[in-house]
């Protein structure tokens, strides 16, 4: 309701819209159109309301409703089903459940906040309300389950168009699945996938973007590895503008995998990546060696020159970190 008013608003502009207009195009009472509008206020929608004229619309606060972000969202059906959560633990488990439940290709849920969200290898993820962007997406791909690590890849090629057509900034892809700047993650990705032998149910991909987190704000322990795009570019950025801007990111990659496979993906992601030509640790559970990063494959393991052999690393099993650091 809230955001079928949102939009009759929008549309008329600088013009009010009369109470009675709203209630009879929706079907309600004046009443409920009022405290529906009251609620809005609440929320940092400035409306202003005149006797006889109506409302009409001033601005609206960086909220990443479906009301707000239909407004701006330009893709053919990523995003179309919006579910939107104050606050959840984490949008990848409340992702599963709807996944579970039949929910439609292309769903996305975000949250202004959440609570224990989810990083690789079991970390957490800090998620403050309001100051990024946590959402997760359905999808229902017709390709192997072999393949699905490399919509992580997918993500990340998207968000980092993304990023860089927004506010500019350059930022750089480190495998499998975190996007950096200046060495300092800006954000984190992580695909988790239900399938038979050959049949994919679904793929969720968790994403979270920092964007608008001061250093203050900023965990003491990651203050020196995790940066915001507010702290790059010092100024505030849209999270709405950036949310969409990637779905139309995701959804171009993803109708060119449907029709060409992921080979012109895989060259994208090299073209961003900041592994790739870097001396590295790779830590892995049995073993941890070194060598030098020279290729993905075409299922998107990172081949690593060891001085002796290519050693094949696959996602999830393994952290990366430059040649000579220490390992907490």
């Amino acid at each position: 309701m809230r955001s079928e008013i949102l939009t009759i608003l929008r549309k008329a502009g600088e013009e009010y819209v009369s109470g009675a207009y709203l209630a009879e195009r929706l079907s309600v009472s004046r009443t409920a159109i009022w405290k529906h509008i009251c609620a809005l206020k609440e929320d940092g929608y400035d409306i202003d309301s005149k006797s006889r004229n109506g409302y009409r619309i001033i601005s609206s606060p960086d909220l990443l409703t479906p009301g707000e972000i239909n407004a701006v969202l330009s893709t053919e059906f990523l995003g179309h089903n919006i579910k939107y959560y104050k606050s959840v633990d984490s949008t990848n488990n409340v992702s599963k459940l709807l996944a579970q439940q039949n929910a439609e290709e292309g769903t996305i849920l975000i949250s202004e906040e959440q609570g224990n969200g989810k990083g690789r290898l079991s970390r957490g993820w800090f998620s403050p309300s309001r100051k990024g962007i946590w959402f997760s997406l359905i999808l229902r791909p017709n390709f192997l389950p072999q393949e699905a690590p490399k919509c992580t890849l997918m993500a990340a090629v998207a968000i980092s168009k993304a990023i860089r057509s927004v506010t500019g900034v350059e930022v750089g892809i480190k495998w499998p699945n975190d996007i950096l700047y200046e060495g300092k993650k800006l954000v984190g990705i992580l695909t988790e996938m239900n399938a038979e032998m050959e049949r994919i149910n679904y793929i969720i991909i968790g994403m979270g973007i920092n964007v608008n987190i001061t250093h203050a704000e900023v965990p003491e322990e990651i203050r020196d590895s995790a940066t915001s795009l507010l702290q790059i570019t010092g100024k505030k950025i849209s999270r709405v503008e950036l949310l969409c801007a990637i779905l139309a990111e995701l959804e171009n990659e993803y109708v060119i995998i449907r029709e060409k496979g992921f080979s012109p993906i895989l060259d994208e992601w090299k073209k961003f990546s900041v592994t790739l030509g870097q001396e590295i640790k790779v830590i892995g559970i049995n073993e941890t060696f070194h060598g030098k990063a020279v290729n993905i494959d075409d299922y998107g393991a990172l081949l690593v020159d060891t001085g002796n052999k290519i050693e094949r690393v696959l996602a999830g099993d393994v952290s990366i970190r430059p040649a000579g650091q220490a390992i907490n």
